[in-house]
């Protein structure tokens, strides 16, 4: 049985390698500073695009995209507001959420664009 973490950092890799393949440049894994944290930072073309990566094993507790509540919200968007201003970037911005579902005979990738 995977940890909690474990299951965090495969459903981060798949999400990335996701990404990827659908012609996203991942900039930054597990982003932090002091206040605020991003899983993935990425471009999709000209657009700056912050990523939370939710991953479970069931539905249990309802879907993965269900965990990001508008406190993780605004917490995404001080994520984006800081890298942006320590980079010194000037790129408009898009909160998109990644949700997988791990099963024993694979998983299933909702990726949502936009999703606030």
């Amino acid at each position: 049985m995977l940890s909690k973490k474990e299951i965090g950092t495969r459903g981060e890799d798949l999400a990335a390698r996701f990404l990827e393949q659908n012609g996203l440049k991942v900039l930054e894994r597990n982003w932090r500073c002091d206040i605020a944290e991003a899983d993935i930072i990425a471009l999709d073309g000209d657009m700056l695009v912050v990523i939370e990566v939710k991953t479970r094993t069931s539905e249990w507790y309802g879907p993965p995209e269900e965990a990001v509540d508008e406190r993780k919200q605004e917490k995404m968007i001080e994520a984006a507001e800081i890298y942006l201003n320590t980079k010194e970037l000037d790129y408009e911005v898009r909160f998109d959420i990644i949700a997988i579902l791990l099963s024993s005979t694979g998983h299933t990738i909702n990726y949502i664009q936009s999703a606030f």
